[in-house]
């Protein structure tokens, strides 16, 4: 499995309280849809499909909603795009996928995120590295 890309179809901010007192963040991911794709950029053992989602991130207590809608795009055997296709008509991704789709899709996300947090002066989700000094 190969991902070809992560492209966004839409970016909802919004930021409606200046209070950050007390403040949880959820985050929560739907796969919204699962179809075959085409490209004239791959072989013919290839067969690419694409994966519509959404990735919120709330800050709790309604004071912010990020929201990413958007496509990834993955190219994968016929054999294995068959079963995610299959498993899809249930709702479901087969375990063994799950983990390289979500962690793309949260990769990508979460970098955007950082950058309109920055933006709306909002604290960030993740944790950031920092600097302290040791004491004497």
């Amino acid at each position: 499995m190969k991902v070809l890309g992560i492209s966004f179809y839409k970016i909802d901010l919004e930021r409606k309280e200046d209070s950050f007192k007390n403040i949880k963040i959820s985050t929560k991911l739907n796969i919204l849809g699962i179809q075959k794709s085409s490209s004239t950029l791959l072989t013919d053992s290839e067969s690419p499909i694409k994966i519509k989602f959404e990735y919120e991130l709330n800050y709790e207590q309604d004071i912010a909603l990020l929201k990413f809608s958007g496509y990834l795009l993955v190219s994968l055997s016929h054999s294995e795009s068959d079963e995610i296709l299959n498993k899809w008509e249930e709702k479901k991704i087969p375990e063994k996928f799950k983990e390289i789709i979500f962690n793309s899709i949260f990769r990508k996300c979460n970098l955007k995120a950082l950058q309109f947090e920055e933006e709306l002066n909002l604290p960030p989700h993740l944790p950031l590295p920092s600097f302290k000094i040791k004491g004497k």
